[in-house]
């Protein structure tokens, strides 16, 4: 936001606050970015048949295990027939409670999943992927980082819904 032109902003509804955060909402301010805060149920309309549903986090359920992750803002894209479902840095005990939500919904289930937290072995669970069912799982994860994301289990968990798996490695 300092060295580019920002004209919206959206988040999600945050579950605690830091010193970095309260610098963005400073430079928000002070560069008069328009702040839109989301949470689950929320809309956000980009144009005729093209918008997002936000799906997570839940200000009546906000999780305190690693807050920052685990409240990280989920949101479907929908175009027409496409889907693609944008995890952040979601974590299981997030996607448990995703799950308890939308099972019974079709709500999960995209043509493109983003997966959570870098492929991290905290994230994509076996139950939250036979959900969302994605033909493509997009990894993002920096070449040799020191994480050794994406996890391996969760390599085979995503090839054995026949997801195909692209990373930027």
């Amino acid at each position: 936001m300092e060295n580019m032109k920002v004209k919206n902003l959206i988040i999600a509804k945050q579950a605690e606050t830091s010193n970095h955060f309260e610098k963005f909402l400073r430079t928000v301010k002070e560069k008069n970015i328009n702040l839109k805060v989301v949470e689950k149920g929320n809309k956000i309309s980009i144009e005729k048949n093209l918008y997002f549903q936000v799906l997570w986090p839940d200000s009546s359920n906000f999780i305190s295990e690693n807050a920052l992750n685990n409240n990280a803002l989920v949101c479907k894209l929908y175009y027409k027939n496409f889907s693609c479902l944008f995890t952040g840095d979601i974590e299981e005990v997030a996607e448990k409670e995703i799950i308890q939500f939308y099972t019974n919904t079709n709500l999960l289930n995209s043509t493109v999943l983003k997966v959570a937290h870098h492929g991290s072995k905290t994230s994509s669970t076996q139950e939250f992927l036979a959900l969302v069912k994605p033909k493509i799982a997009l990894i993002g994860v920096g070449s040799n980082n020191l994480y050794g994301h994406p996890n391996t289990d969760v390599l085979t968990r995503l090839s054995n819904l026949r997801s195909k798996n692209l990373s930027n490695r």
